[in-house]
């Protein structure tokens, strides 16, 4: 997608106006790599001067941190922080919560400070100024959409609102679940629960959220994270729904829907 790196814009003594933060799943889960490809899609469309680290970047170290690994989370963190300073970074946009709540609200006691907004803020700022345009009547018009607020972008850092606007501009029917904002229930995945088995019980969690999805009729369940999409994917599949109901995040929705005239 010709997407070029820090490095390559130090090269050329140039300097991108913005680090977009690919993550671990934006490159290396198959379904999270559609979302980071139409995040670029997006930001190409806006003419928005962007680098990535490339290779230069490791995890946030956010997964190690959950699941109680605090050495190895201050390594990956020192690590990243290093090279950002070295580029001296300024701005951030992430599509993982999970990444931007880290680089926002942990990273600055290791001495990384940086401007970092999530990818649904950035895109609700683009439609707000113009740069992006929506077709008329797209393929979501008038579909019946619920959105489904992830913990760390909802109720750790209070973006409620940027999501859901940018939802409203593609004039769909926009559904709350009963459970929403404030009130979210986790998708399952949260706290490094991704990486283990579950403890036993009588349902899991993402099989929960995704029949409160199912429950309002949607035929589209809007997310803003790579592990709420495959936990509400993997709940949408065990009720056999997954030919009337789609798992889209923010960022396909309106990669699809962007007026390139």
């Amino acid at each position: 997608m010709q997407v070029r790196t820090y490095a390559e814009f130090q090269a050329n003594n140039e300097t991108p106006e913005i680090l977009f933060w690919v993550g671990c799943a934006g490159s290396f889960d198959q379904r999270a790599q559609r979302v980071t490809k139409a995040f670029v899609e997006i930001l190409q469309h806006a003419g928005i001067n962007f680098a990535i680290l490339g290779k230069e970047e490791m995890c946030t170290g956010d997964p190690a941190r959950r699941a109680g690994n605090e050495f190895l989370f201050q390594m990956m963190a020192y690590n990243n922080i290093q090279t950002m300073n070295m580029y001296a970074v300024k701005k951030i946009v992430t599509t993982c919560p999970h990444c931007f709540n880290t680089l926002k609200n942990e990273y600055p006691e290791l001495g990384g400070t940086y401007d970092v907004i999530h990818h649904t803020t950035l895109i609700q700022q683009l439609i707000n100024e113009g740069k992006i345009i929506m077709k008329e009547g797209g393929e979501f018009k008038g579909k019946k959409i619920t959105y489904h607020d992830s913990c760390y972008l909802g109720r750790a850092n209070q973006v409620y609102e940027a999501p859901r606007a940018v939802l409203e501009v593609l004039d769909a029917d926009l559904v709350e679940m009963k459970r929403c904002k404030t009130n979210g229930l986790c998708c399952g995945a949260g706290g490094a629960q991704m990486f283990k088995e579950e403890e036993p019980g009588n349902t899991r969690v993402n099989w929960e959220r995704s029949e409160e999805a199912l429950e309002t009729g949607a035929t589209v369940i809007a997310s803003n994270c790579p592990f709420c999409l495959t936990m509400l994917s993997d709940g949408i599949k065990k009720n056999e729904k997954e030919d009337d109901v789609q798992v889209l995040d923010i960022a396909e929705m309106i990669a699809k829907s962007i007026d390139k005239q």
